[in-house]
């Protein structure tokens, strides 16, 4: 046979008890489970962390997969121009397309980049608000 499982402690009993010292032990027990549930927080906070830095690593891996893909495709191009043209030109053109490539890329980046505001427009004007409220709360 199994025990039956005790049942919580409660406090029913709080006649030899001050109101002061109710209270005191209520603010220790509300301190206790800020500090319980901050603790929480930490540890996903921790746990979310890690696999972010598992996924940040394999898009690294990624980025750099990439990189080489793109580094061979124009050295195969560059030799596949070079079968009709001399070497020096063909790497020259290959060059000059991944130039023109970066300056659209820089250009069309740098646009978008003007268009972004680094001011938290909607927590600004929050902010205004619950500063309004707190000096006339009664409206």
């Amino acid at each position: 046979m199994s025990s039956p499982e005790a049942p919580p402690p409660s406090r029913t009993d709080t006649s030899g008890e001050s109101l002061g010292d109710l209270v005191s032990e209520l603010t220790g027990d509300l301190s206790k489970l800020m500090r319980q549930e901050l603790e929480l927080a930490k540890a996903e906070i921790r746990q979310e962390a890690a696999k972010a830095g598992k996924a940040t690593g394999m898009l690294a891996a990624a980025g750099f997969a990439g990189y080489l893909t793109t580094v061979l495709l124009s050295l195969a191009l560059v030799f596949a121009l070079g079968a009709v043209m001399p070497l020096g030109w063909a790497a020259l053109i290959v060059a000059a397309l991944w130039g023109v490539t970066g300056a659209v890329l820089y250009s069309s980046g740098r646009a978008k980049l003007r268009t972004v505001n680094p001011k938290p427009e909607r927590t600004v004007e929050t902010l205004k608000e619950d500063a309004e409220w707190a000096k006339h709360p009664t409206r």
